[in-house]
């Protein structure tokens, strides 16, 4: 998916500022001294660093910028880092991201799961981090980010069935609470490592979790979600609709989709982003590694193990249709095959826990988008799914009139 931010000259340079006050932070020496201490002594060199938007895809992402350590016997690592600028998160909260990313690729390799191995890590306030900046020392894995529009349907069925191998992988490792790991060499499940789940106010810094239940999670969730808006933090531009929308996923859709087990709850590890470009390949659509761990967190089976975005068929998805996909069919049929009936449930029936939790914070400047997803979740949660968005906010303006939180919204937002 290309990035819009590309297009504009006023992103382009502040992301050229940005990333050139990124490099200068980074005693490049330092970090070449210790990753080689941790081989022996073996030399390892760092090329120049500098900005080069021409390799952007290559070297950085949304969140992260990466750098090659060469060693003298042609061994490659990465040098994971996380980016900041002026809507950065506080230096703690961007630590523990870190090293729950650090802990959940340390859980994985006790796992068949082809994530890269770390070697070492700092955070930017450990009192020992000479390097001047938190990071990752990372395996540097082999092959291409899985493309799956420049794909055959052949490829795609290839990356799928391998793809329903991790996620049989992944369902063998239970966990009891819903967060992300913490603590690196352990399996603890903390507060969400993820900036959307975390409350900056002031000096205060309070994370969500870790959570029992999916309707705990999602509460705590919509419920920050709530407070933002009321404090300008959040949908300045549309407060009034974001607000009376968050009201009803909390009241009406939450219960209508809360998934209870008479069993003992279990929670199992979700990558957060899988998009496709997750997934490395080689040239014969082999999966060489699955990548970018971070904000990875630990959902019930109908959340963990439901379609990846990437088989979305998105114009019917965003147009509001229920039925899942041919892609997502046969994707389900390999988890069945594989002994995993459950698995293979969760994504048949898994298009209205996508509707929900796309339109928990959804961005609201992509409004005809927004329209069909919440049309498609009324539809599938079967609540006010006849009458049109216009006639549904009438309805909830009534519905809310004595709520404080509206009431304070109402008054405080100058909208037309």
């Amino acid at each position: 998916m290309k990035d819009e931010n590309l297009f504009d000259p006023a992103a382009q340079e502040a992301e050229r500022l940005e990333v050139n006050r990124l490099i200068a932070s980074i005693d490049t020496a330092k970090l070449e001294e210790y990753a080689s201490s941790l081989r022996n002594g073996i030399k390892s060199k760092i090329p120049a660093l500098q900005y080069d938007r021409t390799k952007r895809s290559s070297v950085m992402g949304g969140m992260n910028y990466h750098i090659e350590i060469r060693f003298d016997d042609a061994v490659v690592w990465l040098a994971r880092i996380r980016r900041f600028n002026s809507t950065s998160p506080p230096p703690l909260l961007r630590d523990y991201i870190i090293r729950s990313e650090v802990a959940t690729l340390k859980f994985l390799e006790r796992t068949a799961v082809p994530a890269p191995k770390v070697y070492g890590y700092a955070l930017a306030t450990d009192d020992t981090n000479n390097v001047g900046t938190g990071y990752i020392l990372m395996e540097k894995m082999t092959g291409r980010s899985f493309n799956k529009s420049k794909s055959s349907n052949t490829q795609l069925r290839k990356v799928v069935l391998q793809l329903s191998d991790i996620y049989v992988e992944l369902s063998k490792y239970p966990f009891q609470l819903m967060g992300s790991l913490d603590h690196p060499g352990t399996t603890h499940v903390g507060s969400f490592a993820r900036e959307s789940l975390t409350d900056v106010n002031g000096p205060k810094t309070t994370a969500i979790g870790p959570c029992s239940s999916f309707e705990e999670f999602y509460t705590a969730s919509i419920q920050l979600t709530l407070d933002l808006i009321i404090r300008r933090e959040m949908y300045a531009e549309q407060a009034i609709d974001a607000y009376l929308i968050h009201r009803f996923l909390l009241d009406d859709v939450l219960p209508r989709i809360s998934i209870r087990s008479s069993q003992e709850p279990q929670f199992f590890l979700k990558h957060p982003d899988d998009k496709g470009d997750h997934i490395l390949v080689d040239d014969d659509y082999n999966i060489t590694g699955i990548i970018d761990w971070e904000w990875s967190y630990t959902a019930p089976v109908e959340l963990a193990f439901n379609s990846p975005i990437m088989l979305l068929p998105v114009a019917r998805f965003y147009n509001g249709e229920q039925s899942i996909c041919e892609e997502e069919e046969y994707f389900a049929s390999c988890l069945k095959s594989k002994g995993t009936e459950q698995l293979a449930k969760a994504v048949k029936a898994g298009r209205i826990q996508h509707f929900f939790s796309f339109c928990c914070g959804y961005d609201l400047g992509d409004w005809t988008g927004f329209l069909g997803l919440f049309q498609g979740l009324r539809d599938a949660a079967g609540i006010d799914e006849d009458i049109a968005w216009d006639q549904w906010r009438m309805k909830a303006l009534r519905r809310y009139e004595s709520d404080e939180g509206l009431q304070f919204v109402l008054h405080s937002f100058d909208e037309t």
